[in-house]
């Protein structure tokens, strides 16, 4: 039975955790969404953004916004390559324009899993990169096995910046994702204790480029591979985060949550207009 959330997530939340990468509209949560927005809520998270993956997702993640209050983003992602028709894009581009997104995505590149045509993937990412441009919209992005690939792109048609979805790449392309403005989000796989690159990253990257993110429900916890992530779980992350930093989890919290903020370009709540440290 599920469970009503104890309310809609606000538009601006004061300081708090924040899901920058959750798929709550995914099949994994049929049935059981109001209790998982509950009990994310009990652990402190005061927003999530919802990224789409087709256009057939389009719908359910206005029906999210509309239940829940979440962050919301139109995107056609590469994974999904055989779903999208040239059509899609303009589809994509009336909700960009009526719906008011807090950004694109989910899009990028994914050059891991076989069978996905590396070409189509590139067009439909320049042509998605220049509708972020051109209605001033961060993205959230898809890099897997694809960083340097997707930094290219970045540099021939500038964005407002945005998210580096699930980073796992190299110090030096981390850098360049700062440097076009990019925070680089870190979750699930940060959870395990073999995961010794991806820690250290989390470890050592400034701490202002950092955003914490679930992809619930995929990228399973170490201490839960056998079901699906949940967005509470981000409580669980940030405490790894405060440990393999040495920092204080109050300072950790204020310094992502403000990190979100940016990296979608959104105002914070005008009597905490903190930078981040």
């Amino acid at each position: 039975m599920s469970t009503q959330p104890t309310m809609p997530f606000q538009a601006r939340p004061d300081i708090c955790l924040i899901d920058s990468h959750c798929h709550l509209d995914a099949p994994e949560f049929h049935g059981q969404r109001d209790a998982v927005v509950a009990q994310a809520q009990a652990a402190g998270v005061g927003q999530l953004l919802l990224p789409s993956i087709h256009s057939d997702s389009f719908a359910d993640t206005l029906l999210m916004r509309e239940r829940y209050g979440c962050w919301i983003a139109f995107g056609l992602h590469p994974v999904y390559l055989q779903r999208h028709l040239d059509d899609h894009l303009h589809l994509l581009e009336t909700h960009l324009q009526r719906d008011a997104p807090q950004a694109v995505g989910e899009i990028g590149l994914d050059f891991y899993l076989p069978g996905l045509d590396a070409s189509r993937q590139e067009t439909l990412l320049v042509e998605q990169l220049k509708l972020a441009r051109k209605y001033n919209l961060p993205v959230l992005l898809h890099i897997r096995r694809s960083q340097d690939r997707v930094l290219k792109y970045l540099r021939q048609i500038p964005v407002p910046g945005g998210i580096a979805h699930a980073f796992n790449g190299s110090p030096q392309q981390a850098e360049a994702f700062i440097r076009l403005g990019f925070k680089l989000g870190f979750g699930g796989a940060m959870s395990y204790s073999g995961s010794r690159r991806i820690r250290a990253l989390a470890a050592t990257l400034p701490l202002s480029a950092l955003v914490l993110e679930t992809d619930a429900p995929d990228i399973r916890p170490e201490w839960a591979q056998e079901k699906p992530n949940t967005p509470d779980n981000l409580q669980k992350f940030v405490q790894i985060l405060a440990e393999l930093r040495s920092i204080e989890l109050d300072t950790l919290v204020t310094a992502l949550w403000s990190n979100t903020y940016q990296a979608l370009g959104l105002d914070l709540p005008a009597r905490d207009r903190l930078p981040s440290r």
